[in-house]
């Protein structure tokens, strides 16, 4: 592990085609493809570093055991992500974590600020931060998710059918609810 929990760097070489088990080499270009990413989902579930960096070596760990099991039916990335989101809510429900915790987006809003930025910016830019946050944590646990997949890691409605098990019509009705609510509890927060 590294002491600054920095997530790992990213390549932009495309993973292999999941048709079959990979050699050591070829998960070692998978780990570098998606661990960002799968270390960023990890985060904004867990809500510390620390736990994210080590939720995303278990999965990539549990990956590498079970890559057998992989049918082909989705993407290596969507793969992952599933492996992620189980992971995760698993943690959650073992550490009685009911609702995300904020130290990490606290780090990441005060570290946000650019040497430029007036004092004034950086309060503004942190409290626009603590208000997302905030709405995030009202939010139904399937809502939070949801937003987190398209916002946050761009998958399309169909990739996260795939990944929570839903039509990609019900992903779009939900995300759609899941927008309102948002919306509604940011503004309350003001």
């Amino acid at each position: 592990m590294r002491p600054d929990c920095s997530p790992p760097p990213q390549r932009s070489e495309p993973s292999p085609e999941p048709t079959s088990l990979l050699e050591p080499s070829e998960f070692g270009e998978l780990y570098t493809e998606h661990s960002r990413a799968i270390y960023y989902l990890a985060l904004r579930f867990l809500g510390d570093p620390q736990k994210a960096e080590d939720a995303t070596h278990d999965v990539f760990l549990k990956a590498f055991r079970k890559m057998e099991q992989f049918r082909g039916e989705s993407s290596w990335r969507t793969w992952l992500y599933r492996i992620t989101i189980n992971h995760c809510r698993n943690l959650q429900q073992t550490w009685h974590e009911r609702h995300m915790f904020t130290n990490a987006d606290e780090a990441l809003w005060e570290s946000a600020a650019s040497r430029t930025d007036s004092p004034l910016r950086v309060l503004e830019t942190k409290e626009l931060g603590q208000r997302i946050q905030k709405a995030l944590d009202a939010l139904s646990d399937e809502y939070r998710l949801l937003l987190l997949l398209v916002a946050d890691e761009q998958l399309s409605y169909e990739q996260i059918g795939i990944l929570t098990e839903q039509s990609p019509d019900a992903v779009r009705g939900k995300l759609h609810r899941a927008r309102k609510a948002f919306a509604l509890l940011f503004q309350q927060s003001a």
